[in-house]
């Protein structure tokens, strides 16, 4: 009971703090069309009938699901149509991945046999640097599948099979590769349980779900194969380029996937929990997909603590530290009341140096990554002005980090592009993603605007330019 009484409020303050957090970035303009701008739209469009469409780079109308497997998104519909805003979008992240420190304190408390080694591991959970900022990073349907993935393995190892089954259903309809680490709990179900029907039928339903998501879901949406692809192209390029490169080249494969970064990466990532994994080799498996996606990629993103590309990759590594301090409890039963005790205190100091809360910040040493991150200044304050001058509806062209603020509309472009549009909004001092390779080029677009007598100025200050189409 007392474990408990911690527990719920840590997932309360954990919930309620990091929904701040991801409102105050939005607030700063610290976050763009890209990505919750795009993941508005589809939700927006959806409570409004249709059901995920987006406005891509090239001005047209398509689908979410031509750039990636997340139908998950349209179940926030409702909840738009009650609190229409952004903010919405990332209250809900919150919630859904600070749950995921339930499951994580009931598989605990199963496998080792103490309340406090369970609480020791939910509040790890809740301090592990890689789940804050999946948590921090805008919004992506993907975080999603952090909490259910948690869930589903915590019903498959009660032996559960129909709720496992819901919640790795709603964890694979998140993105296309979840489907692989359910596959990797079918395996350890099928090895370390040894219901080789069962786990056999699950491996190959979680692999079959990804290959229809990425061979036929998206290229149907998108009418070509993903552009993801591209990502690989050093080594391969699709599934199948890479497992040939893996036989005919290894050393190339090899090369790409523990370069210094990598290591760095998988390090911060692996170090937090103890190397308690790798006693449960087994259950680690359901993270090698992802993580192979991630170091072989050439989106130097992917292999970041502080981006979405976790959310595959927290689940199992959690599941495995579980078992792996379970079964080191069973060699050395001494050990078992330290375990709770000292995966917490690792995981405090990891999140001193690698976390996102802001109070490390102001320490020596202290985790400083985007410190600044929800300060809104006197030029954010400008800037919501200038943005709050688009009609709702109106067909608008902006930068990156003025389209999470304008993407509740049916259609939304990235500057330069104008097409169709009838509003232009433009901050020339805070170019970010795909906004050009630098200020010269948005100066020559904006100057192109100034000159065109069909454009009128309507706002400028502080390098905010709001044009309308008279």
């Amino acid at each position: 009971m007392r474990a408990r009484a911690i527990l719920w409020p840590s997932v309360a303050a954990f919930s309620v703090g990091f929904a701040a957090l991801s409102i105050g970035r939005q607030r700063a303009f610290n976050t763009g069309r890209f990505d919750l701008g795009n993941m508005t739209q589809a939700v927006w469009a959806t409570a409004h009938g249709h059901f995920l469409e987006v406005t891509n780079l090239a001005g047209q109308q398509t689908s979410r699901l031509g750039s990636h497997f997340d139908p998950i998104l349209a179940a926030l519909a409702p909840l738009w149509l009650a609190w229409p805003s952004p903010d919405m979008l990332m209250t809900v992240q919150a919630i859904a991945v600070g749950l995921g420190a339930l499951p994580v304190f009931w598989l605990a408390r199963k496998h080792l046999g103490s309340q406090h080694a369970a609480l020791g591991f939910a509040l790890a959970y809740l301090l592990y640097p890689a789940t804050e900022w999946l948590t921090l990073n805008e919004f992506h349907p993907v975080a999603f599948a952090c909490p259910l993935l948690l869930f589903a393995f915590w019903y498959l190892d009660e032996d559960r099979l129909l709720p496992f089954a819901v919640f790795a259903l709603l964890a694979i309809a998140s993105k296309e590769e979840i489907g692989l680490v359910v596959a990797g709990f079918g395996l350890w179900y099928l090895v370390s349980r040894r219901r080789r029907r069962e786990g056999a039928a699950i491996l190959a339903a979680g692999i079959a779900a990804s290959a229809i998501a990425v061979e036929v879901v998206v290229p149907h949406f998108s009418g070509s194969a993903s552009a993801f692809y591209s990502r690989y192209s050093e080594v391969g390029g699709t599934p199948g380029g890479v497992l040939r490169t893996l036989f005919t080249h290894p050393l190339r494969v090899l090369g790409n996937a523990f370069s210094g970064g990598d290591l760095h990466y998988l390090a911060e990532l692996a170090v937090p929990l103890a190397f308690l994994w790798l006693l449960a080799p087994v259950a680690l498996l359901a993270a090698l997909p992802e993580a192979a996606l991630n170091v072989l990629s050439k989106n130097p993103y992917q292999a970041s603590l502080h981006f979405h590309y976790t959310a595959g990759l927290i689940p199992p590594l959690f599941v495995a530290s579980v078992l792996g301090g379970a079964r080191l409890a069973r060699r050395r039963p001494s050990a078992k009341r330290l375990i709770g005790p000292g995966i917490l205190a690792l995981a405090v100091l990891s999140n001193f140096y690698l976390g996102a809360i802001p109070v490390w910040a102001s320490l020596p040493g202290g985790s400083n990554f985007q410190r600044h991150a929800t300060r809104v200044t006197a030029h954010d304050r400008i800037t919501a002005r200038a943005v709050d001058l688009v009609p709702d509806g109106a067909v608008v062209s902006a930068t990156n980090s003025l389209g999470a603020h304008l993407s509740a509309r049916p259609r939304i472009l990235s500057f330069p592009r104008l097409d169709d549009a009838t509003w232009v909004a433009v901050d020339e001092t805070n170019g970010s993603y795909l906004d050009g390779t630098g200020p010269l080029p948005m100066e020559r677009d904006v100057a192109f605007l100034r000159r065109d007598p069909s454009w009128q100025l309507v706002f400028e200050q502080d390098g905010v330019l709001v044009f309308r189409h008279r």
